[in-house]
């Protein structure tokens, strides 16, 4: 029996991580799959919700190329795709509705999403922040280093390409094992950051084939949004909001932390969703 059917929840014997389930290493195409299915059944929502993100992009990106430089874009689109769970918390809570059979009303997951769990959310958010910025920073400090002058080949500038794709390449580890679970099991249960970013981290480590398959498809996406002058952005972001919740739900086992007391999530999914 699970711990929402108890009141007396005693956290201190709750454990420190969710447990995780073995994933097949296709198991992101089913979570595509079901994220393009979540799309039709909420048209509207999702796309206006795609919009708003897509536009924000957009607007990160003029900034950083007419006030930076490509290489500083390139650098903040890299780190979106890492920071993507937190723009598409209020996704989370569409989908969420929809397995309940409930209406997906836009103003409700933005209020589930973003004032029930402010407080935890803001943590995760302030830590995404400073990672983020650390790696703009060190994005821009490289680039001092690349020479400006004449017509720059490919073998004069490898060594600072390598070494700037092996700084993201540590940034984009540790910010995408931290965050590719934990928003949606902040989400669906009433547990603290910290817990939540340990179990994303101990999930993605033990489903490193099917997790690097996920990354290149949000990756591939991302790019595809790009080449399309954002316009792509407004579908694929909500296919990719959507699919991240049913790989959470899929990936980890948290029917040992209780639900919430309120909100969308404080009731179990309907059996068919489950199905």
């Amino acid at each position: 029996m699970s711990n929402e059917s108890n009141p007396e929840i005693n956290r201190d014997e709750m454990p420190f991580v969710a447990p995780c389930r073995k994933l097949s290493p296709l198991a992101p195409f089913r979570w595509i799959r079901l994220g393009v299915r979540d799309l039709l059944q909420a048209p509207q929502q999702s796309l206006f919700y795609g919009l708003a993100v897509a536009v924000m992009i957009a607007i990160v990106s003029l900034l950083a190329w007419f006030r930076g430089s490509q290489w500083i874009m390139f650098a903040m689109l890299g780190g979106f795709v890492f920071i993507a769970p937190l723009t598409c918390i209020g996704l989370y809570a569409i989908s969420a509705q929809l397995e309940r059979g409930q209406p997906p009303l836009l103003m409700r997951s933005l209020r589930a999403a973003f004032r029930r769990h402010l407080g935890n959310e803001m943590i995760f958010a302030i830590v995404l922040l400073i990672i983020f910025l650390l790696w703009a920073r060190a994005a821009i400090m490289i680039t001092v280093f690349i020479p400006t002058d004449g017509d720059l080949t490919f073998r004069e500038l490898w060594p600072y390409l390598s070494f700037g794709s092996a700084v993201g390449a540590v940034f984009a580890s540790v910010t995408f094992s931290a965050s590719a679970f934990s928003l949606p099991m902040i989400m669906h249960r009433d547990v603290d950051s910290i817990t939540a970013v340990v179990t994303s981290v101990n999930a993605v480590l033990r489903n490193k084939r099917a997790m690097t398959l996920w990354l290149a498809l949000v990756i591939t996406s991302l790019l595809i949004g790009l080449m399309t002058a954002f316009v792509g952005l407004v579908v694929i972001i909500p296919v990719i909001g959507y699919a991240a919740w049913h790989g959470y739900l899929e990936t980890i086992d948290a029917d040992e932390f209780p639900r919430h007391d309120i909100g969308i999530t404080s009731v179990p999914r309907s059996a068919a969703s489950e199905n």
